[in-house]
């Protein structure tokens, strides 16, 4: 295959896919591992030609593909499903590759959640005509139409999870999609590409143009044709994204940023506490949901800290692609060189280094899972999202100073709380976040809504929501007597 990016024993198109086929460009960007910084090939670079062949590909094909009823897309969804099982291996080998994703969280998370992400939405999207309001007057038929051609921009730290979340209830409501994946990890999202055509998804359904968001992503989200723009990423891309979207009025979801609190109450267990701290550095906390703003009672500080150091010192370091491996790479230099530049300064101005604190010597682009202590509130590493192994340490002496601290921040994403579960549960209730977990982390359910406040983002994925984001709403109303048209007001 012409243009292909070589992934163990799989080789992966670098270019686009529109309208069933795929299509080169004249530019393109070269794509490298930050495992060890191999170059891995060069990716076709769409522009606003490439954006206008998709955008008139799936508009094309939005007519029948809606016309299909949630019934008639099923088949064709539960295919794509399996098509992605049936790549699996060279899914987990390419995000592992391509972005550094622990290639066990793969395999038993990520993939199997991308196959679910699909299936679930498109069996849910048959109960979406049921909902009837009654009243004296007429019988309300509450409808949700598909809406058009829909714009999904993914990030680098989780794209074919993340790809995969948007499409799934998006086409599943009867939408035809773009798909921009991340510059820096574009792989797993041309292997979708695959997926789809391998389960004959009529062309222009599924599209993927890859490419920067400057240049890609600024033309895409412009396109006065596209009716829906779900994004996840930074904060300063999204307020770019919604003026453009503005001057369109079109409707958008944004899930973006996060510096959640993870809240260790002083009847917390702190063995399981500690615990799910460590676990923070998974993916080298290049994870939005992540906790990374820890405060402690004051009177379980110490003990709590020892415990926690000690569980840290036994990550493992290394390779995504090893089984072992507890923590990667970190995704890009210019990542890196962010994430080191907020740690010297925050030691700069004062904060106290409990553990951590450099690159690691694994390789280039590997950081220390890192802590820091003796922190302002209003400092940069306390309210600023740093997206690398960087946590931060306070301690409160009361509840409503744990809740204070934890809403002092311009980001309301998630949150973790443990502690005897009602007092969690109280204490969770206070925090402004959009989802909080008491005694645990990281459960999730498709038909749960997911999303967060202020900085964090607009708008909520999940279930009934992302439904109620990729359809047009419609009330069908039936009068229950004849009609009498009346001028009365007069």
């Amino acid at each position: 295959m012409a243009n292909t990016i070589t992934i163990g024993e799989w080789e992966v198109s670098g270019l686009h896919y529109i309208d069933g086929r795929r299509i080169g460009s004249a530019g393109h960007f070269d794509l490298f591992s930050p495992i060890d910084l191999r170059s891995l090939g060069t990716v076709a670079l769409g522009g606003a030609d490439e954006v206008d062949l998709a955008v008139t590909a799936a508009a094309r094909a939005f007519p029948a593909w809606a016309g299909l009823g949630a019934e008639g897309r099923l088949p064709y969804l539960k295919r794509f499903a399996e098509e992605i099982g049936n790549r699996a291996e060279a899914l987990c080998l390419a995000e592992a590759t391509d972005a550094g994703v622990l290639l066990s969280r793969m395999q038993h998370g990520i993939v199997p959640r991308a196959m679910l992400n699909i299936t679930f939405f498109a069996e849910a999207a048959l109960t979406l005509q049921d909902k009837v309001i009654e009243t004296a007057q007429a019988t309300h038929h509450v409808r949700h139409d598909p809406a058009g051609v829909c714009a999904i921009i993914t990030p680098w730290n989780a794209p074919l999870m993340l790809s995969t979340w948007k499409a799934g209830p998006a086409l599943a409501a009867g939408n035809t999609v773009i798909i921009k994946p991340p510059e820096w990890a574009p792989l797993t999202c041309s292997l979708l590409a695959d997926a789809a055509a391998a389960a004959e998804l009529p062309p222009g359904v599924f599209n993927v143009v890859q490419g920067t968001g400057a240049i890609t992503g600024a033309a895409l989200v412009a396109d006065r044709r596209v009716a829906r723009i779900s994004f996840t990423g930074s904060v300063e891309t999204a307020r770019t994204i919604a003026q453009v979207a503005g001057a369109n009025l079109t409707p958008c979801s944004l899930e973006l940023g996060g510096k959640s609190p993870f809240i260790v109450l002083a009847d917390a267990d702190l063995d399981a506490a500690a615990a799910t701290g460590a676990l923070m550095y998974r993916n080298a906390t290049q994870v939005c949901l992540a906790g990374t703003r820890f405060l402690v009672h004051e009177s379980i500080l110490g003990a709590f800290v020892e415990k926690m150091r000690a569980l840290v010192a036994q990550l493992v370091i290394g390779d995504p692609r090893d089984p072992m491996t507890e923590v990667g790479p970190i995704i890009h230099p210019r990542q890196i060189e962010r994430v080191t530049g907020f740690v010297e300064r925050a030691q700069q101005t004062g904060a106290e280094l409990l553990w951590g604190g450099g690159r690691d010597d694994f390789g280039d682009l590997y950081y220390q899972p890192t802590m820091l202590t003796g922190v302002a509130q209003d400092s940069e590493i306390v309210q600023a999202e740093v997206f690398g192994p960087v946590l931060v340490l306070q301690s409160f002496a009361c509840d409503d100073e744990a809740i204070a601290l934890a809403n002092d921040s311009r980001y309301g994403l998630g949150g973790v709380c443990f502690g005897e579960t009602d007092h969690a549960k109280a204490v969770a209730d206070r925090v402004r976040t959009g989802f909080i977990w008491v005694n645990s982390f990281g459960i999730r359910d498709l038909a749960a809504p997911f999303g967060g406040c202020r900085d964090s983002g607009i708008g909520r994925e999940g279930g009934e929501w992302s439904f109620e984001f990729f359809s047009d709403i419609k009330d069908v109303v039936v009068p229950k007597q004849p009609f009498k048209p009346s001028f009365s007001h007069r």
